[in-house]
């Protein structure tokens, strides 16, 4: 067990003191780490079991997480809460939502199911109100991310070097798509939003983590990174469907005043921002 790790451990040993429970015995576990530098361990004692997370405060920053997760949790949205702090430190303990991810439990038949679920929860996500305001998923946000495919996929993973013509055809492209997610209706946006972060639940409700880079922004976002999966695909008429059900909903909602072409249009156009 490494420095970091220790100090989680005793940690989460001293917060279950403090909530009056005994930890004797308890075993601390690692789960996973993230895309960050964020690592997660269980520490399970007689039939209890809680996440620490440690986010190493000169890397990471704690305070999002938690500020968001308290509003997504008071609009009805299932997230970890926050059981304890110490943001100085780097360190949270939060429920223990388990091992279950949506991703393998998804087939043909369990499918319809689970994402009308999801979707239903996105609504509710999409909703939430934030004081102060989420950051704007703005033109600089949308063109930075686009950016990548340029500088790190065909720079330096392919080495391609593109002539002045490929440049000005990308910068066309790029300007194109976020012309078009500018124009969407903004909403709370998870920014994450698919089957490896979306957990299955005891009671068969989904748990939803990774929330802590929300933005206000387009529409369409999260249900293309939920529908149109990096790690998991569907029949595009499928996910058409899908994707205009919860266009009737929206509009059902009072959240939405377009036709389906111009929604399916928004839903294409924002896949290819986010792939």
């Amino acid at each position: 067990m490494d420095e970091r790790a220790s100090l989680l451990h005793a940690w989460l040993i001293e917060q279950i003191k403090i909530m009056q429970q005994n930890p004797d015995g308890a075993q601390f576990t690692s789960v996973s780490g993230d895309a960050s530098f964020r690592r997660y361990f269980r520490l399970r004692w007689r039939d209890r079991s809680v996440i620490g997370v440690d986010a190493p405060p000169e890397k990471e920053n704690c305070e999002p997480f938690v500020r968001i997760g308290t509003t997504m949790f008071e609009h009805g949205v299932r997230v970890p809460r926050v059981l304890a702090r110490d943001i100085a430190g780097g360190f949270m303990m939060l429920d223990d939502f388990g091992d279950a991810l949506l991703r393998p439990q998804l087939t043909p038949d369990t499918v319809n199911a689970f994402y009308e679920r999801a979707l239903d929860d996105l609504r509710h996500i999409q909703a939430c109100e934030f004081a102060p305001e989420l950051p704007l998923y703005d033109e600089a946000l949308l063109l930075r991310e686009m950016a990548l495919f340029r500088d790190w996929f065909l720079l330096v993973h392919l080495q391609v070097t593109l002539s002045p013509a490929e440049e000005q055809l990308l910068a066309d492209a790029f300007n194109y798509l976020k012309g078009v997610a500018l124009t969407q209706p903004a909403v709370t946006v998870h920014r994450d939003f698919h089957s490896r972060n979306i957990m299955v639940l005891n009671d068969g409700s989904l748990g939803h983590i990774d929330f802590q880079d929300a933005v206000h922004g387009p529409v369409t976002y999260d249900l293309v990174s939920l529908l149109r999966d990096c790690y998991v695909d569907w029949p595009a008429q499928q996910v058409y469907d899908w994707a205009l059900t919860f266009a009737a909903q929206l509009r059902r909602d009072g959240k939405l005043s377009v036709d389906d072409a111009t929604f399916k249009h928004w839903f294409d156009t924002m896949g290819a921002q986010r792939h």
